[in-house]
């Protein structure tokens, strides 16, 4: 009897800071969505691709990025028999416009009261103003987010996570109605099926929580060199888009997937105006990924995202100060 001799383990410590979990959490985590993936490159022949650097490069790029905080658990008595819960949150969204220099454009700031009970006052306090939002019952049926219907405080956090959404877009769609027409637009996150109006705009997801390709397909998008995407497929679960990978530089090779992204668009855009969005990409986010020491999620977490970040946390103003007046005015 031959014994194998295998070789003594090795380690890779992932880059990301364990506060935010890992870049990718594929593990047993495969999808369901329905997937085209001869949209660029027939299956059998996906490859690497590298950026096309002969197309024209956009007069400017937006990035568009929000952050929510819960301010405060509320509970709102009288409504019905039993008090019923809420959550008072504070959102920011904002936009930083990248022409030759990087600048913040435009925040919008939301300060509101979650809840099912109906009707309930506005919650004022010495700082804030906190209008409230209904959350209907339906909303345990209706949210696309979601895999499965939710329950109890999530539909609270669905409808804060809606809400953020909503104010992205509608900063968004204000900012590209004055652009020039080849503006890119990248939004941090999914681009969801509320956002696939915005022309241009591809959207940056950073990290990933559901293994979508086969095997094969895997092993290119891991095999991709810094710079390098993979071909464009087109993907379908709860709304419909056409997707791609790319990965990053500045990551270690032996981390799984370290470095790779990935960006999404439109369904309704050709097939030919995808694979373009898809090499602009190639060509504009690498030479902005962070480093280690200045991002602690690099270098998926792209510059202008990381400053335009922690701008937006600024500007959600002081927790606990807001969190006191809040008892304050309860009290009262």
């Amino acid at each position: 009897m031959v014994t194998a001799l295998l070789a003594p383990p090795t380690y890779t410590v992932d880059p990301w800071d364990p506060g935010y979990g890992v870049a990718a959490d594929l593990e047993g985590r495969e999808s369901g969505a329905t997937l085209d993936l001869s949209a660029e490159l027939p299956a059998s022949s996906w490859r690497a691709v590298s950026a096309d650097h002969g197309a024209a490069l956009p007069s400017a790029v937006l990035f568009l990025d929000g952050v929510r905080r819960i301010d405060a658990r509320v509970w709102v008595h009288g409504a019905a028999p039993q008090p019923v819960p809420a959550v008072a949150a504070s959102l920011a969204a904002g936009l930083v416009r990248c022409d030759g220099t990087a600048r913040i454009a435009d925040v919008r700031i939301d300060r509101s009261l979650y809840t099912t009970a109906a009707p309930a006052p506005t919650l004022v306090t010495r700082h804030a103003t906190y209008t409230v939002r209904p959350v209907p019952a339906a909303a345990r049926r209706t949210a696309p987010e979601a895999d499965a219907a939710p329950s109890g405080a999530d539909v609270l956090s669905l409808a804060v996570q809606r809400r953020l959404a909503e104010l992205e877009v509608d900063l968004a769609t204000t900012h590209q109605s004055g652009a020039s027409p080849d503006t890119l637009l990248v939004i941090d996150g999914p681009l969801r099926a509320h956002a696939t109006h915005l022309t241009r705009a591809v959207g940056y997801v950073k990290t990933h929580h559901a293994a979508y390709l086969p095997p094969a397909q895997a092993l290119v998008v891991a095999g991709m060199a810094a710079g390098q995407r993979s071909p464009v497929f087109a993907m379908s679960t709860s709304w419909r888009r056409h997707s791609w990978y790319l990965r990053l530089p500045g990551a270690p090779a032996a981390a799984p997937w370290s470095g790779i992204v990935r960006l999404e668009c439109s369904a309704d855009l050709p097939t030919p105006d995808a694979i373009a969005l898809a090499d602009l990409t190639a060509r504009l986010l690498p030479p902005l990924a962070s480093t280690p020491h200045k991002d602690s999620r690099a270098p998926q977490n792209l510059v202008p995202i990381g400053g335009l970040e922690r701008h937006l946390r600024h500007r959600l103003g002081d927790a606990a100060l807001l969190y006191r007046s809040l008892r304050a005015a309860a009290h009262t």
